[in-house]
């Protein structure tokens, strides 16, 4: 485990071409930041947790469309110290907080989304839509835990769709799809579909348009996020019950109009 914890903490070489289209586009895809070897060192883990913190029991035919998106489980850096390791790695944080062009940031929260074999797809959505932040500076890491091909439906994002502001009341749901489906298309934002390598991650902001297709393999799709925050993030008030929701949960003692501050959100970078 020390050379992989080693990489966790050197620094990536992210180029000025990437801090660019992050800028432009919304989002950025990267290779080779993590070696196979560094993933098979957490996946085991990470993958124990999802099975052990899981709460969805129902069968995928009995589930709404969210609840065959994925299974979801949260801050697994609470239960267990390897995953900490991992939610804590100054590189991945270090790249967040270059592609914001801020000088710190700290921990929303880690996110495990693992979709099934047969799981549906995950409709169109902007995740800020459940965070009560006053700017859009916060950006999702999104790591698969294994080579992700198309047909196991990798991230897609809308590029450029992070200035579009259409659409940034809807959760995620058969509306969302729908609504976005036709809008984002309406406005020619290119659709961004690609597989991902083992070892390739990306990174998006909070109000980038993004879905992700059905898994139509015989394996489940493993993927670990860490969301990160400018370190001087204000909370603004909830403007639905998620992000009153997310404001109890994720930033317990904190109130709107405090910057973001609680012992669940240290800074990582």
């Amino acid at each position: 485990m020390t050379v992989t914890r080693s990489e966790l903490e050197t620094d990536y070489s992210l180029s000025r071409t990437s801090v660019a289209a992050f800028a432009e586009q919304g989002f950025v895809k990267l290779k080779r930041v993590l070696t196979p070897e560094t993933i098979a060192a957490y996946e085991a883990e990470i993958s124990g947790k999802v099975i052990e913190l899981n709460t969805q029991h129902l069968p995928l035919e009995e589930r709404d469309t969210y609840g065959k998106a994925f299974l979801q489980v949260m801050n697994l850096w609470q239960d267990s110290e390897q995953v900490l390791e991992f939610v804590s790695s100054p590189r991945l944080a270090r790249i967040a907080a270059q592609l914001l062009g801020v000088p710190s940031v700290r921990l929303y929260h880690d996110q495990a989304l693992y979709k099934e074999s047969g799981g549906g797809v995950t409709p169109w959505h902007a995740d800020q839509y459940y965070w009560p932040f006053a700017t859009d500076r916060c950006v999702t890491v999104w790591i698969p835990l294994q080579e992700t091909p198309m047909e196991m439906g990798p991230l897609a994002f809308a590029a450029g769709s992070h200035r579009f502001e259409h659409g940034r009341d809807l959760q995620i749901s058969d509306e969302s799809e729908r609504v976005l489906q036709e809008a984002l298309a309406d406005q020619n934002f290119p659709q961004i579909s690609e597989p991902y390598e083992l070892g390739e991650v990306s990174y998006h902001l909070g109000w980038t348009f993004h879905h992700a297709a059905a898994n139509n393999t015989d394996v489940p799709r493993r993927v670990m996020t860490i969301i990160y925050v400018d370190a001087s993030m204000e909370i603004t008030p909830p403007a639905n019950t998620y992000q009153e929701a997310d404001l109890t949960t994720w930033m317990p003692g904190n109130r709107p109009g405090d910057k973001i501050s609680s012992p669940l959100n240290p800074i990582l970078y």
